[in-house]
Protein backbone atom coordinates (compact mmCIF):
# COMPACT_ATOMS: atom_id res chain seq x y z
CA UNK A 1 0.00 0.00 0.00
CA UNK A 2 1.27 3.18 -1.08
CA UNK A 3 0.36 6.52 0.58
CA UNK A 4 1.70 10.47 0.40
CA UNK A 5 1.57 12.29 4.13
CA UNK A 6 1.97 16.70 3.37
CA UNK A 7 3.45 18.37 6.07
CA UNK A 8 6.42 16.67 8.18
CA UNK A 9 5.69 18.32 11.11
CA UNK A 10 5.22 16.64 14.57
CA UNK A 11 1.64 14.88 13.38
CA UNK A 12 2.92 14.12 9.70
CA UNK A 13 6.67 12.91 10.65
CA UNK A 14 5.03 10.53 13.75
CA UNK A 15 2.55 9.50 10.95
CA UNK A 16 4.67 8.53 8.54
CA UNK A 17 7.62 6.98 9.96
CA UNK A 18 5.04 4.21 12.03
CA UNK A 19 2.67 3.71 8.65
CA UNK A 20 6.46 2.97 7.12
CA UNK A 21 7.00 0.56 10.44
CA UNK A 22 4.00 -1.62 9.35
CA UNK A 23 5.12 -1.83 5.46
CA UNK A 24 3.07 1.40 4.02
CA UNK A 25 5.15 2.72 0.97
CA UNK A 26 5.09 6.62 2.68
CA UNK A 27 6.38 9.74 0.79
CA UNK A 28 6.21 12.18 3.02
CA UNK A 29 6.04 15.98 1.31
CA UNK A 30 6.74 19.48 2.64
CA UNK A 31 7.40 22.80 0.88
CA UNK A 32 10.29 23.74 3.03
CA UNK A 33 13.79 21.86 0.94
CA UNK A 34 15.75 22.74 4.04
CA UNK A 35 13.66 20.01 6.07
CA UNK A 36 13.53 17.72 3.66
CA UNK A 37 17.32 17.53 2.85
CA UNK A 38 17.82 17.47 6.50
CA UNK A 39 15.31 14.51 6.86
CA UNK A 40 17.21 12.40 3.85
CA UNK A 41 20.11 12.63 5.64
CA UNK A 42 18.41 11.49 9.14
CA UNK A 43 18.51 14.91 10.90
CA UNK A 44 15.01 14.88 13.00
CA UNK A 45 13.50 18.82 13.14
CA UNK A 46 11.73 17.46 16.55
CA UNK A 47 12.58 15.52 19.76
CA UNK A 48 10.25 12.56 19.91
CA UNK A 49 11.79 9.63 21.89
CA UNK A 50 12.69 6.47 19.75
CA UNK A 51 11.67 8.57 16.34
CA UNK A 52 14.66 9.30 15.02
CA UNK A 53 15.34 5.66 14.61
CA UNK A 54 12.42 4.44 13.21
CA UNK A 55 13.07 7.42 10.90
CA UNK A 56 16.36 6.22 9.72
CA UNK A 57 15.67 2.83 9.59
CA UNK A 58 12.64 3.15 7.10
CA UNK A 59 14.40 5.18 5.01
CA UNK A 60 17.02 3.16 4.56
CA UNK A 61 15.10 0.52 4.02
CA UNK A 62 13.06 2.52 1.20
CA UNK A 63 9.95 2.57 2.71
CA UNK A 64 9.90 6.24 3.52
CA UNK A 65 10.50 8.95 1.67
CA UNK A 66 11.15 12.57 1.44
CA UNK A 67 10.20 15.45 -1.25
CA UNK A 68 9.33 18.72 -1.64
CA UNK A 69 6.62 17.46 -4.38
CA UNK A 70 3.46 15.73 -4.39
CA UNK A 71 3.33 15.66 -7.96
CA UNK A 72 6.38 12.98 -7.57
CA UNK A 73 3.98 10.92 -5.82
CA UNK A 74 0.18 11.25 -6.81
CA UNK A 75 -0.31 9.11 -9.61
CA UNK A 76 0.93 6.45 -7.18
CA UNK A 77 -0.89 6.66 -3.72
CA UNK A 78 -4.61 5.25 -2.87
CA UNK A 79 -4.78 8.09 -0.17
CA UNK A 80 -3.24 11.81 1.00
CA UNK A 81 -2.99 12.21 4.30
CA UNK A 82 -3.02 16.40 5.61
CA UNK A 83 -1.02 16.80 8.46
CA UNK A 84 -0.32 20.59 8.07
CA UNK A 85 -0.47 22.92 10.38
CA UNK A 86 -3.83 24.59 11.55
CA UNK A 87 -2.17 27.68 13.62
CA UNK A 88 -4.74 30.15 15.51
CA UNK A 89 -6.00 33.64 14.09
CA UNK A 90 -5.89 36.78 15.96
CA UNK A 91 -9.68 35.72 16.77
CA UNK A 92 -8.46 32.05 17.61
CA UNK A 93 -9.96 30.54 14.83
CA UNK A 94 -8.31 27.94 13.31
CA UNK A 95 -6.00 29.35 9.78
CA UNK A 96 -7.04 26.63 7.48
CA UNK A 97 -5.09 28.10 4.89
CA UNK A 98 -2.22 25.56 4.72
CA UNK A 99 -5.21 22.66 4.16
CA UNK A 100 -6.78 24.39 1.75
CA UNK A 101 -3.92 25.04 -0.42
CA UNK A 102 -3.03 21.01 -0.05
CA UNK A 103 -6.41 20.43 -1.23
CA UNK A 104 -6.64 22.46 -4.23
CA UNK A 105 -3.01 21.20 -5.34
CA UNK A 106 -4.18 17.13 -4.81
CA UNK A 107 -7.75 18.48 -7.43
CA UNK A 108 -5.26 20.42 -9.98
CA UNK A 109 -3.03 16.89 -10.50
CA UNK A 110 -5.23 14.12 -9.83
CA UNK A 111 -6.24 11.50 -12.44
CA UNK A 112 -7.89 8.40 -10.17
CA UNK A 113 -9.20 8.25 -7.66
CA UNK A 114 -7.93 9.10 -3.89
CA UNK A 115 -9.26 9.42 -0.32
CA UNK A 116 -7.90 12.43 0.79
CA UNK A 117 -7.82 11.76 4.80
CA UNK A 118 -7.18 15.27 6.98
CA UNK A 119 -4.96 14.10 9.83
CA UNK A 120 -4.60 17.97 11.09
CA UNK A 121 -6.67 19.34 13.70
CA UNK A 122 -9.44 20.99 12.31
CA UNK A 123 -12.82 22.71 13.30
CA UNK A 124 -16.52 20.92 12.09
CA UNK A 125 -17.41 21.78 8.53
CA UNK A 126 -12.98 21.62 7.11
CA UNK A 127 -14.36 18.62 5.20
CA UNK A 128 -16.87 20.50 3.24
CA UNK A 129 -14.40 23.23 2.82
CA UNK A 130 -11.68 19.99 1.50
CA UNK A 131 -14.40 18.97 -0.93
CA UNK A 132 -15.09 21.47 -2.85
CA UNK A 133 -11.26 23.00 -3.47
CA UNK A 134 -11.08 19.54 -4.57
CA UNK A 135 -13.53 19.47 -6.82
CA UNK A 136 -12.96 23.14 -8.27
CA UNK A 137 -9.53 21.72 -9.16
CA UNK A 138 -11.14 19.06 -11.16
CA UNK A 139 -14.12 21.46 -12.95
CA UNK A 140 -11.81 23.65 -13.52
CA UNK A 141 -9.60 20.41 -15.81
CA UNK A 142 -13.33 19.34 -16.91
CA UNK A 143 -12.12 16.12 -15.43
CA UNK A 144 -14.58 13.71 -13.86
CA UNK A 145 -12.98 11.63 -11.46
CA UNK A 146 -14.23 10.01 -8.48
CA UNK A 147 -12.49 11.11 -4.66
CA UNK A 148 -13.39 10.74 -1.26
CA UNK A 149 -12.45 13.13 1.74
CA UNK A 150 -12.49 11.58 5.26
CA UNK A 151 -11.47 12.91 8.79
CA UNK A 152 -9.14 10.97 10.31
CA UNK A 153 -7.68 12.76 13.91
CA UNK A 154 -4.63 12.01 15.86
CA UNK A 155 -4.50 11.38 19.60
CA UNK A 156 -0.82 11.43 20.24
CA UNK A 157 0.97 12.40 23.34
CA UNK A 158 4.13 14.38 23.37
CA UNK A 159 7.00 12.24 24.37
CA UNK A 160 5.02 9.23 23.76
CA UNK A 161 3.78 9.48 20.46
CA UNK A 162 5.71 6.85 18.42
CA UNK A 163 4.01 4.28 21.12
CA UNK A 164 0.59 5.97 21.02
CA UNK A 165 0.28 5.44 16.81
CA UNK A 166 2.18 1.90 17.16
CA UNK A 167 -0.62 0.88 20.00
CA UNK A 168 -3.49 3.57 20.25
CA UNK A 169 -6.79 2.95 22.59
CA UNK A 170 -8.03 3.75 19.95
CA UNK A 171 -8.47 5.27 15.94
CA UNK A 172 -11.49 7.52 14.96
CA UNK A 173 -12.11 7.81 11.50
CA UNK A 174 -15.07 9.73 9.63
CA UNK A 175 -16.06 8.62 6.00
CA UNK A 176 -18.89 9.20 3.60
CA UNK A 177 -18.37 5.94 1.66
CA UNK A 178 -17.75 2.67 1.86
CA UNK A 179 -14.88 2.62 -0.41
CA UNK A 180 -13.13 5.05 1.89
CA UNK A 181 -14.18 3.36 4.93
CA UNK A 182 -12.36 -0.45 3.43
CA UNK A 183 -8.98 1.80 2.32
CA UNK A 184 -9.02 3.03 6.25
CA UNK A 185 -9.82 -0.38 7.27
CA UNK A 186 -6.94 -1.87 5.21
CA UNK A 187 -4.61 0.74 6.12
CA UNK A 188 -4.90 0.29 10.03
CA UNK A 189 -5.74 -3.22 10.79
CA UNK A 190 -2.02 -4.06 10.63
CA UNK A 191 -1.83 -1.72 14.44
CA UNK A 192 -4.97 -3.42 15.70
CA UNK A 193 -4.54 -7.28 15.42
CA UNK A 194 -5.97 -8.82 18.42
CA UNK A 195 -8.38 -5.90 18.78
CA UNK A 196 -10.29 -3.50 16.08
CA UNK A 197 -10.55 -0.27 17.94
CA UNK A 198 -11.76 1.87 14.71
CA UNK A 199 -14.11 4.35 15.55
CA UNK A 200 -16.04 4.78 12.34
CA UNK A 201 -18.15 7.98 12.77
CA UNK A 202 -19.63 10.21 10.35
CA UNK A 203 -16.97 13.12 9.10
CA UNK A 204 -18.54 16.19 11.08
CA UNK A 205 -18.74 13.66 14.57
CA UNK A 206 -14.91 12.68 14.08
CA UNK A 207 -13.58 16.82 13.85
CA UNK A 208 -15.71 17.13 17.12
CA UNK A 209 -14.41 14.20 18.68
CA UNK A 210 -10.74 15.75 18.50
CA UNK A 211 -11.65 19.24 19.94
CA UNK A 212 -14.03 17.38 21.98
CA UNK A 213 -11.31 15.32 23.75
CA UNK A 214 -8.51 17.79 23.74
CA UNK A 215 -10.97 20.48 25.78
CA UNK A 216 -12.29 17.95 28.29
CA UNK A 217 -8.70 16.98 29.11
CA UNK A 218 -8.13 21.45 29.43
CA UNK A 219 -10.75 21.13 31.51
CA UNK A 220 -9.63 18.64 34.01
CA UNK A 221 -6.26 20.42 34.36
CA UNK A 222 -7.85 23.51 34.88
CA UNK A 223 -10.54 22.52 37.28
CA UNK A 224 -7.63 20.80 39.41
CA UNK A 225 -5.87 24.07 39.61
CA UNK A 226 -8.60 25.78 40.66
CA UNK A 227 -9.03 23.53 43.64
CA UNK A 228 -5.35 23.62 44.52
CA UNK A 229 -5.60 27.29 45.02
CA UNK A 230 -8.42 27.12 46.66
CA UNK A 231 -6.94 24.05 48.87
CA UNK A 232 -3.90 26.60 49.60
CA UNK A 233 -6.73 29.14 50.94
CA UNK A 234 -8.19 26.92 53.61
CA UNK A 235 -5.70 24.57 54.28
CA UNK A 236 -6.22 21.60 52.60
CA UNK A 237 -3.71 19.31 50.60
CA UNK A 238 -4.89 19.18 47.15
CA UNK A 239 -3.08 16.00 46.86
CA UNK A 240 -5.05 13.96 49.15
CA UNK A 241 -8.29 15.66 47.62
CA UNK A 242 -6.84 14.24 43.68
CA UNK A 243 -6.91 10.56 45.23
CA UNK A 244 -10.15 11.17 47.41
CA UNK A 245 -12.00 12.07 43.47
CA UNK A 246 -9.72 9.93 41.63
CA UNK A 247 -11.04 7.04 43.63
CA UNK A 248 -14.55 7.48 42.19
CA UNK A 249 -14.81 5.37 38.69
CA UNK A 250 -17.03 8.04 37.30
CA UNK A 251 -14.13 10.40 37.50
CA UNK A 252 -10.64 8.19 37.32
CA UNK A 253 -7.37 9.76 38.56
CA UNK A 254 -5.80 10.52 35.38
CA UNK A 255 -5.39 14.30 34.31
CA UNK A 256 -6.01 15.33 38.15
CA UNK A 257 -2.91 16.81 38.64
CA UNK A 258 -2.49 20.26 39.25
CA UNK A 259 0.60 22.44 38.85
CA UNK A 260 1.62 26.07 37.08
CA UNK A 261 -0.71 25.84 33.49
CA UNK A 262 -0.61 23.40 30.57
CA UNK A 263 0.46 24.48 27.28
CA UNK A 264 1.90 22.52 24.31
CA UNK A 265 0.91 22.74 20.18
CA UNK A 266 -2.87 21.15 21.31
CA UNK A 267 -4.74 22.19 24.29
CA UNK A 268 -4.58 25.98 24.17
CA UNK A 269 -5.13 26.27 20.73
CA UNK A 270 -8.28 23.54 20.47
CA UNK A 271 -10.02 25.15 23.07
CA UNK A 272 -9.64 28.74 21.27
CA UNK A 273 -10.88 27.22 18.20
CA UNK A 274 -13.57 25.02 19.88
CA UNK A 275 -14.58 28.66 21.41
CA UNK A 276 -14.44 30.26 18.03
CA UNK A 277 -16.70 27.53 16.15
CA UNK A 278 -19.73 27.88 19.08
CA UNK A 279 -19.39 31.73 18.42
CA UNK A 280 -19.45 31.31 14.83
CA UNK A 281 -22.57 29.35 15.62
CA UNK A 282 -24.21 31.55 17.67
CA UNK A 283 -23.42 29.28 20.88
CA UNK A 284 -21.31 30.72 23.96
CA UNK A 285 -19.18 27.64 25.68
CA UNK A 286 -18.85 29.24 29.17
CA UNK A 287 -17.16 26.54 30.60
CA UNK A 288 -14.16 26.39 28.34
CA UNK A 289 -13.85 29.96 28.71
CA UNK A 290 -13.39 29.55 32.01
CA UNK A 291 -10.79 27.44 31.40
CA UNK A 292 -8.82 29.14 29.60
CA UNK A 293 -8.95 32.26 31.64
CA UNK A 294 -8.07 29.53 34.57
CA UNK A 295 -5.00 28.49 32.65
CA UNK A 296 -3.70 31.34 31.96
CA UNK A 297 -4.06 32.78 35.37
CA UNK A 298 -2.14 29.67 36.56
CA UNK A 299 1.13 30.20 34.70
CA UNK A 300 1.70 33.07 36.57
CA UNK A 301 1.33 30.90 39.89
CA UNK A 302 5.21 30.49 40.39
CA UNK A 303 6.05 34.16 40.21
CA UNK A 304 3.39 35.57 42.18
CA UNK A 305 4.08 32.99 44.74
CA UNK A 306 7.79 33.80 44.25
CA UNK A 307 6.44 37.84 44.38
CA UNK A 308 4.66 37.14 47.80
CA UNK A 309 8.75 35.30 49.77
CA UNK A 310 10.15 38.37 48.73
CA UNK A 311 7.75 40.91 49.24
CA UNK A 312 7.52 42.44 45.26
CA UNK A 313 11.41 43.10 45.92
CA UNK A 314 12.60 41.08 42.80
CA UNK A 315 15.27 43.47 41.06
CA UNK A 316 18.65 42.44 41.00
CA UNK A 317 17.28 38.89 42.28
CA UNK A 318 19.21 35.57 40.28
CA UNK A 319 16.28 32.84 39.52
CA UNK A 320 16.74 29.52 38.74
CA UNK A 321 14.46 28.04 36.12
CA UNK A 322 14.52 23.93 35.79
CA UNK A 323 12.63 22.90 32.86
CA UNK A 324 11.96 24.89 29.89
CA UNK A 325 9.59 22.45 27.83
CA UNK A 326 5.79 22.40 28.13
CA UNK A 327 6.26 18.61 29.67
CA UNK A 328 8.35 16.38 29.97
CA UNK A 329 10.14 14.32 27.04
CA UNK A 330 9.82 17.00 24.97
CA UNK A 331 11.33 20.05 23.45
CA UNK A 332 8.16 22.04 22.32
CA UNK A 333 7.81 25.30 24.01
CA UNK A 334 4.79 26.26 22.23
CA UNK A 335 2.76 28.12 24.74
CA UNK A 336 4.95 26.80 27.73
CA UNK A 337 4.35 28.10 31.49
CA UNK A 338 8.45 28.93 31.00
CA UNK A 339 7.73 31.71 28.48
CA UNK A 340 5.46 33.07 30.71
CA UNK A 341 7.21 32.92 33.75
CA UNK A 342 10.26 34.31 32.28
CA UNK A 343 8.46 37.26 30.94
CA UNK A 344 7.49 38.18 34.45
CA UNK A 345 10.44 37.88 35.70
CA UNK A 346 12.49 39.99 33.49
CA UNK A 347 10.44 42.63 34.21
CA UNK A 348 10.76 42.43 37.80
CA UNK A 349 14.46 42.74 37.04
CA UNK A 350 15.64 38.73 37.66
CA UNK A 351 18.48 37.63 36.70
CA UNK A 352 17.37 33.98 35.17
CA UNK A 353 19.23 31.14 34.81
CA UNK A 354 17.42 28.22 32.92
CA UNK A 355 17.95 24.38 31.83
CA UNK A 356 16.19 21.99 29.82
CA UNK A 357 17.58 18.53 29.24
CA UNK A 358 16.48 19.18 25.23
CA UNK A 359 14.99 22.60 25.03
CA UNK A 360 17.72 24.60 25.46
CA UNK A 361 18.33 25.57 21.50
CA UNK A 362 14.75 26.10 21.13
CA UNK A 363 14.64 28.17 24.34
CA UNK A 364 17.79 29.94 22.67
CA UNK A 365 15.76 30.42 19.36
CA UNK A 366 12.99 31.83 21.51
CA UNK A 367 14.46 34.16 23.65
CA UNK A 368 18.07 34.66 22.58
CA UNK A 369 20.24 36.14 25.19
CA UNK A 370 17.35 37.40 27.78
CA UNK A 371 18.67 34.39 30.23
CA UNK A 372 21.99 32.91 30.95
CA UNK A 373 21.93 28.96 29.46
CA UNK A 374 23.50 26.67 32.28
CA UNK A 375 25.10 23.65 31.18
CA UNK A 376 23.44 21.39 33.49
CA UNK A 377 20.87 21.38 36.42
CA UNK A 378 23.63 21.90 39.21
CA UNK A 379 24.72 25.34 36.91
CA UNK A 380 21.45 26.62 37.32
CA UNK A 381 21.12 27.15 40.82
CA UNK A 382 24.44 28.67 41.39
CA UNK A 383 24.00 31.52 43.23
CA UNK A 384 20.31 31.92 43.62
CA UNK A 385 18.06 33.43 45.29
CA UNK A 386 15.46 30.66 44.02
CA UNK A 387 15.00 27.72 42.42
CA UNK A 388 11.51 27.58 40.14
CA UNK A 389 10.64 23.97 38.89
CA UNK A 390 8.68 24.35 35.86
CA UNK A 391 8.89 20.72 33.82
CA UNK A 392 8.93 17.35 35.57
CA UNK A 393 11.77 16.04 33.75
CA UNK A 394 12.91 12.51 35.91
CA UNK A 395 16.44 13.61 36.32
CA UNK A 396 14.95 16.59 38.07
CA UNK A 397 13.49 13.93 40.61
CA UNK A 398 16.05 12.80 42.80
CA UNK A 399 19.16 15.25 42.48
CA UNK A 400 21.74 15.70 44.81
CA UNK A 401 20.45 18.34 47.30
CA UNK A 402 23.56 18.80 49.08
CA UNK A 403 24.73 20.28 46.42
CA UNK A 404 21.84 21.82 45.12
CA UNK A 405 21.28 23.83 48.51
CA UNK A 406 25.80 24.50 49.07
CA UNK A 407 25.47 26.30 45.18
CA UNK A 408 22.55 28.38 46.10
CA UNK A 409 22.63 32.40 47.97
CA UNK A 410 19.00 31.33 49.07
CA UNK A 411 17.54 27.77 49.75
CA UNK A 412 14.13 27.68 48.50
CA UNK A 413 12.33 25.84 45.88
CA UNK A 414 9.29 26.57 44.36
CA UNK A 415 7.75 23.43 42.78
CA UNK A 416 5.34 24.07 40.06
CA UNK A 417 4.45 20.31 39.54
CA UNK A 418 4.11 18.77 42.94
CA UNK A 419 7.60 17.08 42.01
CA UNK A 420 8.92 16.51 45.96
CA UNK A 421 7.95 15.61 49.47
CA UNK A 422 7.75 18.53 52.02
CA UNK A 423 9.22 17.04 54.39
CA UNK A 424 12.04 15.72 52.85
CA UNK A 425 12.91 18.89 51.67
CA UNK A 426 12.83 20.56 54.88
CA UNK A 427 14.90 18.14 56.20
CA UNK A 428 17.39 18.70 53.13
CA UNK A 429 17.58 22.55 54.33
CA UNK A 430 15.14 23.68 52.06
CA UNK A 431 11.81 26.48 51.90
CA UNK A 432 9.43 24.99 49.95
CA UNK A 433 6.67 26.14 48.26
CA UNK A 434 4.14 23.39 46.09
CA UNK A 435 1.38 23.87 44.32
CA UNK A 436 -2.19 23.49 46.49
CA UNK A 437 -0.17 22.08 49.38
CA UNK A 438 0.86 23.19 53.18
CA UNK A 439 4.09 24.60 52.85
CA UNK A 440 6.22 22.66 55.77
CA UNK A 441 6.86 24.44 58.77
CA UNK A 442 10.37 24.43 60.66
Amino acid sequence: MKIAIVGTGYVGLVSGACFAEMGVEVTCVDINPQKIEALQQGIIPIYEPGLEDMVKRNFREGRLRFTTRLTDCLDDVEAVFCAVGTPPDEDGSADLSYVLAVAHEVGANMSRYLVVVTKSTVPVGTARKVKAAIQEELDKRQLDVEFDVASNPEFLKEGAAVKDFMSPDRVVVGVESQRARDLMTRLYSPFMLNNFRVIFTDIPSAEMIKYAANSMLATRISFMNDIANLCELVGADVSMVRKGIGSDSRIGSKFLYPGCGYGGSCFPKDVKALIKTAEQNGYEMRVLKAVEDVNERQKGVLFRKLQTYYNDDLKGKTIAVWGLAFKAETDDMREATSLVTIDHLREAGCHIRVFDPVAMNECRRRLGDAVTYATDMYDAVLNADALLLLTEWKQFRLPSWEVVRRSMRQPVIFDGRNLYDANEMLNNGFEYYPIGRPAPQK
